[in-house]
């Protein structure tokens, strides 16, 4: 457990963007760290916060409540985004309030999800250097929460090449920070190139770092073939994202076949988390637990 000397001392660490002493108990976290273990299921079911975006920007929900709300749908973990709290990603009290519902209802938390930062990849070396600064806190917080990594975005300009090298150098530099916690920096396949697989495949060869990796979304490939996409970025998976919108009469996700890229997904032997992102239409719950319903289907299938 860390202690609120401990948690101002990391926060110092963040800000000053120094070495880790030793004596704050934290040590690397292996790529494994969010495997389940052999006993468990195929692979467990968490919950992206993004999948009630309408609920908590309306106020009907709290960014605190959270994990008691997954826990009651059944879900086995929680993934944060840092907008729902982002005024309190230095808040020792409030993060503890947040690892405090988690643990009073037994649900983990798995990862934060980091948006508004500024481009890891920026042309401009004093912005790229800047957001990497940005994004520090929130791997101190992850940490502090009990997570295995933050998600980040790989947001650069320019041409193919030359976005490639500058995403490549940001992350490098974030992911060396974050190995200093044992936490992973994970990329999303999120817009702009990052969502052509064979683009992000490829700045994850450039970075060549354990502790960075992908976090495969089914539904974010845009124009690239998503079957494709996840076979690109499933060999560097840490994380996977089952995007979800809309579903047919038999309970089957209409843009994506959940059941073919699960066989991906698993035969690259992806044991992980798969975490729940419903962004489709009416009610939220009523969308969530479609998907929810839809992954176990496919886990029991895949079980057999």
């Amino acid at each position: 457990m860390i202690n609120r000397r401990h948690f101002m001392q990391m926060s110092g660490l963040a800000a000053a963007a120094t070495g880790l002493s030793n004596g704050f108990g934290i040590g690397t976290q292996s790529a494994s760290a969010a495997m389940v273990a052999d006993s468990d299921p195929l692979f467990k079911i968490s919950i992206a916060q993004w999948s009630f975006h309408r609920t908590i920007n309306s106020k009907k929900m709290d960014n605190l409540d959270f994990a008691k709300v997954s826990k009651d749908m059944g879900f086995d973990g929680v993934e944060y985004v840092n907008g729902f709290f982002k005024k309190q990603g230095k808040n020792f009290n409030y993060l503890a309030e947040m690892d405090k519902r988690c643990k009073d209802n037994g649900i983990p938390s798995v990862l934060i999800m980091v948006d508004g930062e500024g481009a890891l990849g920026d042309p401009d070396a004093k912005r790229r250097t800047q957001a990497i600064a940005n994004h520090h806190q929130w791997i101190v917080a992850a940490k502090y929460l009990g997570c295995h990594a933050i998600r980040v975005n790989a947001q650069s300009r320019g041409n193919y090449a030359e976005q490639m090298k500058l995403a490549a150098d940001g992350l490098a530099r974030l992911t060396e920070f974050g190995d200093r916690f044992g936490i992973s920096v994970i990329v999303e396949n999120h817009g702009g190139l990052s969502s052509n697989g064979k683009w992000l495949s490829g700045v994850m060869k450039k970075v060549n770092m354990p502790g960075c990796g992908t976090l495969p979304d089914f539904g974010n490939f845009h124009e690239y073939d998503r079957y494709q996409g996840i076979k690109d970025l499933m060999p560097f998976a840490k994380a996977v994202s089952a995007k979800s919108h809309t579903f047919d009469d038999d309970g089957n996700e209409i843009k994506s076949d959940y059941y073919r890229i699960m066989k991906t997904v698993l035969d690259h032997g992806y044991r992980g988390y798969v975490g729940v992102e419903f962004e489709g239409g009416g009610d939220e719950k009523t969308g969530i637990m479609k998907t929810k319903k839809l992954l176990e289907n496919v886990r029991a299938h895949y079980s057999k």
